[in-house]
């Protein structure tokens, strides 16, 4: 693949839908070569951050935006238009979530048009020719969306069409495959980009079951939320749920998400997790004695019983002795 002799066509600006990713990056750079003001625009939610993409804006010299997803984009993974993928990952209508609140905010910016670094056919979904057009119809803004590494084979949009970006300077990349981008990226002297793993916790199987767990039991809110990627997660009741710390880290992590009215459990005398209790309404002792014998569980040196420290936030309250689990049976309520 070789680059075309690119030369400065015009001087507007395109708001570029931005993860810090390699395609993102490479979209970016392709109209920024037309003599284009780029604005990077990076999206977080409790499903995927801007870590990614602060970097790599940062590399490019951009001036990174970044907005949190209130509960409206909450909604859309309850109750997707268009459905899931292979998880719980509405892709479609999330992608044309992000479109329609880049495209209002052109306005703001003072931006001309709209960008992304999506490949056609690279998911089989979201990224079919069907599923393009979808997201870009239901963003509301379709006629301003370009992008850059496969707008040779889609339709073109009114910057193509009035001249504002050259199509002849934009690509025909599809499939799954990443060898033409990472030629393009040595071609464009990139030498900075991120690995594609991680991403979207929504892809993830053991995290999407949690959190189908709370849609399932009607605590899907950013309170319950906030959890779901720490720790082993266990159903007590209908009403209850304990967060249990696999190491260290998750216990530092639980520790900080520990407000007034959370119940915490703690063994005493030994080391092992810091227990967190979710719960929709006030607990009942059995909630809290099961719960305290699944958290004995996961204590190594401890025999038959012993005790756990009860606190209400990071006040203690009482401590309780209860015999622990008998092994196995833990695994009844494990829902990861």
């Amino acid at each position: 693949m070789k680059i075309r002799n690119s030369y400065p066509i015009n001087s507007g600006t395109a708001l570029a839908l931005f993860s810090g990713g390699l395609d993102s990056i490479l979209a970016a750079k392709i109209v920024q070569q037309q003599g284009i003001n780029i604005i990077p625009v990076c999206f977080s939610s409790p499903f995927f951050d801007c870590k990614k993409a602060k970097i790599s804006a940062e590399r490019l010299d951009l001036e990174l935006q970044t907005y949190e997803l209130g509960e409206n984009y909450l909604n859309i993974i309850r109750n997707p238009k268009y459905g899931y993928g292979k998880h719980l990952n509405p892709c479609i209508d999330c992608h044309a979530f992000m479109y329609r609140k880049l495209g209002e905010m052109m306005k703001e910016f003072k931006a001309d048009f709209l960008i992304s670094g999506e490949v056609l056919g690279q998911r089989p979904k979201s990224q079919s020719i069907t599923g393009l057009n979808t997201v870009a119809k239901h963003s509301g803004y379709k006629d301003f969306i370009v992008r850059p590494l496969s707008q040779k084979l889609l339709q073109d949009t009114k910057p193509i069409r009035e001249g504002w970006v050259n199509k002849d300077e934009l690509y025909n990349i599809q499939g799954r495959g990443r060898i033409m981008q990472i030629e393009l990226a040595k071609e464009l002297d990139i030498t900075y980009y991120p690995s594609p793993a991680g991403g979207c916790l929504l892809t993830d199987e053991g995290y999407c079951k949690r959190l189908q767990d709370l849609i399932d039991y009607d605590v899907y809110d950013l309170r319950f939320i906030k959890f779901l990627n720490t720790g082993r997660h266990f159903r007590i009741s209908e009403n209850t749920k304990l967060i249990l710390g696999r190491k260290q880290s998750d216990n530092e992590k639980l520790n900080n998400f520990i407000t007034d009215d959370l119940l915490t459990l703690k063994a005493e005398g030994f080391p092992g997790p810091l227990g967190v209790i979710n719960c929709r309404q006030e607990l009942n002792i059995d909630e809290i004695k099961l719960s305290a014998q699944i958290l004995l569980r996961y204590i190594t040196k401890l025999k038959n019983r012993g005790e756990v420290r009860i606190s209400m936030g990071k006040v203690q309250n009482k401590v309780i002795e209860v015999e622990k689990l008998q092994s196995g049976l833990e695994k009844e309520y494990l829902i990861n």
